[in-house]
């Protein structure tokens, strides 16, 4: 309950009325208990005159002194204000005992106070104790020879003064009681017009920790209260803003984070797994849940935490998941201040090697389908620079060689031109409608007496029209060639080569088959690579440089075609160049 600002601040307030009434309550009651002991002080004094006391003493010497006495106080009895809670009296000095006085009742009741020890000591006793029960005054009278011959005194008992004190303390408890009333009341309205804008700044806080920025707190002073509620509500929209900032970075590195092509995987100071992205997970082979241990994700793969401490160290390692060759780079990764977790940037270079892999066999291909026919040229070169007695026919035969072996290199740096061109995209293509079935029966008359020298029989079963398609005519007839050829060159005596045609609404295929060696399937997916052959000895017998599947390929894929490969091996292949219709492009009918 007294949690609350706003109990505490009626609590104070109450406490602060209730302790200023106590204090000047306190003040007011001590003041009229002074007042009352010095006003009896200075009426004793103003009345009790040497003088008086001189007569006293004159009075007192007679036969009936104390009688005597006794009428000379009464006769001040006005100025000494002796009414019913005050009295004189007259003592013996020598017993203390009530001689006379103006309250006979004192005979068995008067108290022997310090004042009148101190006149039967023959000293004048006036110290008066706001605590004692009473206050009095009591004075020697001596005779001739300094002797006490009776005690005189004044007693008040303090009934006036207590009747006025309690009178003073009902005023004050019931000032009290109405200024705690209005001290609530204020403290109320003092603590709500305090506590009201708070708690809507309470409000206003809650719905903001809860990402809701819509509404603004109202300002409805220009004191501390308000200037507190507009900074509070400045404070709202540079944090909104900085929210949406940071929202749409966040958002930004989520985006890059899972669709990035590098797998990143991140692990706290433990080694468990705090953010893995989808590319990670598809190069290590698996899906992986926040929190799978470091060991159970690189097996077999341990890095010292030394080794990446320092700032803008990493580590860089080679590894293996199934099939894909990763290099995984390892940095640190600050968690907080006294703890540090694991990045790790993992980069599939499976490509990259294989790339590097046929680069090195490209090179070595190249550089052995060169080094043959240099060679060859050499050494009839030799041959013909060192000898003086050749014929005329051996030097012609020679010649012929070197210009064969020529040409060969010929073919293989065009080829290699050709090549780099569709690699690069500057070969010029003359693109225009085109009649595939011309183009394959000028090939299919042109291969005839080729195909009856290795004893085949060469068939088409192409129909009347085929739709036109869009193509560079040359190039065409150049992949054509080639397959045609090779059906032809790789083919057995008594085999066949038949030259067909499909149609569809898309597309027009042009179908080689023959019944030659075929290809093993373990090769099939290589041999549109460069220099790559199947039988290399056959190959480079029948003049192949191993190149022309590659081009033409390239040429296919470079009028938006394909060309696709099947084969059994010992039973023959089957190629199919597939050409977009041009009608279907909308460029031609």
């Amino acid at each position: 309950m007294f949690r609350s600002l706003h109990m505490k601040l009626v609590l104070v307030l109450v406490l602060l009325i209730i302790s200023v009434m106590i204090v000047v309550g306190t003040f007011l009651i001590n003041s009229v208990a002074e007042y009352n002991i010095d006003d009896f002080r200075e009426q004793m004094s103003s009345v009790f005159t040497p003088e008086l006391i001189l007569t006293l003493e004159k009075h007192a010497a007679g036969e009936h002194g104390a009688v005597s006495v006794q009428e000379i106080l009464e006769a001040y009895s006005t100025q000494l204000g002796i009414d019913s809670n005050r009295a004189f009296y007259v003592l013996d000095p020598f017993s203390g005992k009530y001689l006379s006085g103006s309250d006979d009742s004192l005979a068995g009741a008067l108290e022997i106070t310090p004042n009148i020890v101190s006149a039967i000591s023959g000293e004048v006793g006036q110290d008066i104790r706001k605590l004692d029960g009473s206050f009095d005054v009591a004075i020697p009278l001596k005779d001739e020879a300094g002797e006490v011959r009776f005690i005189v005194g004044v007693r008040d008992n303090k009934a006036e003064l207590n009747d006025l004190t309690w009178n003073l303390f009902s005023i004050l408890m019931r000032a009290m009681f109405f200024g705690l009333i209005a001290a609530i009341l204020l403290s109320i309205l003092l603590s709500k017009t305090i506590t009201t804008p708070i708690e809507r700044l309470t409000s206003q806080a809650s719905r903001i920790a809860a990402g809701d920025f819509g509404d603004k707190a109202q300002i409805y002073s220009t004191d501390e209260i308000g200037v507190l509620t507009e900074t509070f509500n400045n404070m709202a929209e540079v944090l909104e803003h900085t929210l949406e900032e940071i929202d749409g970075e966040r958002n930004k590195l989520d985006t890059l984070f899972r669709h990035m092509a590098d797998g990143v995987a991140a692990f706290d100071a433990d080694g468990a797994l705090l953010h893995v992205n989808p590319a990670a997970e598809q190069m290590l082979g698996r899906s992986l849940s926040i929190g799978t241990p470091y060991e159970e994700i690189f097996p077999n793969l341990y890095i010292e935490k030394d080794d990446i401490e320092s700032d803008g160290k990493f580590i860089e390692v080679d590894y293996s998941a199934g099939a894909r060759m990763l290099k995984i780079f390892f940095a640190p990764l600050r968690l907080t201040e006294t703890a540090n977790g694991l990045m790790a940037v993992l980069h599939d270079i499976t490509e990259q090697q294989k790339l590097d892999e046929s680069r090195r066999e490209f090179v070595a291909n190249v550089s052995h389908e060169l080094r043959t026919p240099l060679t060859n040229i050499k050494g009839y070169t030799d041959t013909l620079i060192e000898s003086d007695d050749l014929d005329k026919d051996t030097e012609k035969r020679f010649l012929g060689v070197i210009s064969g072996e020529t040409d060969r290199m010929a073919r293989i740096v065009k080829d290699l031109l050709t090549l780099t061109r569709l690699d690069y995209n500057r070969m010029e293509m003359s693109m225009e409608p085109t009649d595939l079935r011309a183009i394959t029966l000028g090939i299919k008359e042109a291969m005839q007496i080729d195909a009856e020298n290795h004893e085949l029989t060469l068939t088409q079963e192409l129909p009347d029209k085929l739709p036109a398609v869009m193509a560079d005519k040359a190039r065409i007839e150049q992949v054509i060639t080639n397959i045609v050829s090779n059906a032809v060159k790789y083919n057995r005596p008594g085999g066949s080569v038949n030259i067909s045609a499909a149609v569809s609404d898309a597309q027009v295929d042009i179908i080689v088959r023959d019944t030659g060696i075929g290809i093993p399937k373990e090769d099939l997916p290589r041999i549109f690579e460069r220099f790559y052959r199947v039988d290399k000895a056959r190959s480079r017998a029948s003049g192949g440089t191993g190149l022309g599947l590659a081009i033409s390929r390239e040429i296919m894929l470079q009028h938006g075609g394909d060309i696709l490969f099947d084969s059994v091996f010992g039973e023959g292949s089957t190629v199919t160049l597939r050409f977009p219709r041009a009608d279907a492009k909308g460029e031609a009918k």
